[in-house]
């Protein structure tokens, strides 16, 4: 971790310790309307719980390990802030339940969707950059859950805020006020046609129902040009935590120089060491106010779940060509998780806890 952060992440340590105790995190999969997507959102929420409940491990699965929580339990009678999650591209809500669930012992409401078209097994290069999807997914989850005759009760509408890793951290963004530039974003995969994201666009394949498919090669420029740079900012958002946020390189400056809530960027990765298309200190100076950590001995895949013993050696026999469960480093993801989990937690209760 770079010194210029070290005293904040201490004290993110200590305030992460001190909120942690007693609390019992419960979880329910709920359904929200999204009437721009003419379709139901799939979304899992945590939060302090009464401790009844059938304990399950949310996100559990043949590679992951999950995290604990009682299924439907009561929910404490007090009104929380609330703080959105969106996962990566190619991941899911539940894919985000570790740092959810430490999120919600401190004392928040989370809810994650599933953003459609580019989830496990749904995901394809041509719906991948329709950030505005992203967005107005959070947005409605945002107004269904403030007016819902359960839920805002228990949710503080003026304390809201958003946690993006990945592609969810561009969505993230762009919810803060951020808007981007498609022209940027051509060069960007012209100049880095390897990167990842970049490959993902040429390589001709995509996922539906949970197969592979084989689709043409997407052309960038082919994006619908005014959406994907329209404003998707809500006002309601009061903070937002960044993590390795893709499209980092085609965020028009004057947009992010304008944005007036705090931002706190986060990178996986030693110094040297973090990509180009997620690497964030610069956005961190052309955001007023804004916030940087890095944490080391990290790669972008630190940030999902744990995996099991023999998850990796499973992973390369199905011919898993990223290195999802490999280390990235000495450090092992549970102790990374920590660090993040500091970093995260201690952003949000300054942002969304200090003035009240």
């Amino acid at each position: 971790m770079r010194s210029i952060i070290s005293a904040t992440l201490l004290l993110s340590a200590f305030t992460l310790q001190s909120a942690l105790a007693g609390e019992s995190v419960g979880t329910r999969d709920v359904t929200i309307h999204s009437p721009a997507r003419a379709k139901e959102l799939a979304v899992t929420v945590w939060y302090p719980s009464d401790g009844q409940g059938e304990t399950v491990k949310v996100g559990e699965n043949r590679i992951f390990k999950g995290a604990a929580g009682f299924r439907n339990a009561g929910i404490q009678p007090t009104r929380r802030p609330l703080v959105l999650l969106s996962h990566g591209s190619g991941s899911r809500g539940i894919g985000m339940a570790w740092i959810a669930t430490e999120l919600a012992k401190a004392g928040f409401f989370v809810a994650a969707p599933d953003h459609p078209g580019t989830t496990s097994g749904d995901s394809t290069p041509e719906d991948t950059p329709k950030i505005w999807e992203r967005t107005d997914d959070l947005s409605t989850i945002i107004t269904a859950l403030s007016t819902d005759a359960q839920w805002s009760k228990v949710i503080d509408v003026d304390r809201i805020g958003v946690l993006g890793f990945s592609l969810g951290g561009s969505a993230a963004l762009e919810l803060a006020g951020a808007r981007a530039d498609l022209d940027a974003y051509v060069q960007y995969c012209v100049d880095y046609s390897t990167s990842m994201d970049c490959t993902w666009f040429s390589g001709g394949r995509g996922y539906r129902n949970n197969q592979r498919i084989d689709v043409p090669p997407f052309d960038l420029r082919s994006v619908d040009k005014a959406r994907f740079e329209q404003s998707n900012r809500d006002p309601r958002l009061r903070a937002a935590v960044l993590v390795d946020p893709g499209l980092e390189v085609a965020f028009q400056k004057e947009s992010l120089k304008a944005i007036a809530i705090p931002l706190s960027f986060i990178n996986l990765g030693s110094v040297g060491q973090i990509p180009v298309s997620v690497l964030s200190d610069q956005l961190a100076k052309d955001v007023p106010g804004a916030t940087y950590a890095q944490v080391d001995d990290a790669n972008h895949f630190s940030f999902l779940p744990l995996c099991k013993d023999d998850a990796a050696a499973f992973l390369k026999s199905v011919g898993e060509i990223d290195p999802i469960c490999e280390p990235a480093g000495p450090r092992d993801r549970a102790d990374i998780h920590r660090e993040l989990a500091a970093l995260i937690v201690g952003a949000f209760d300054r942002s969304l806890k200090s003035s009240h």
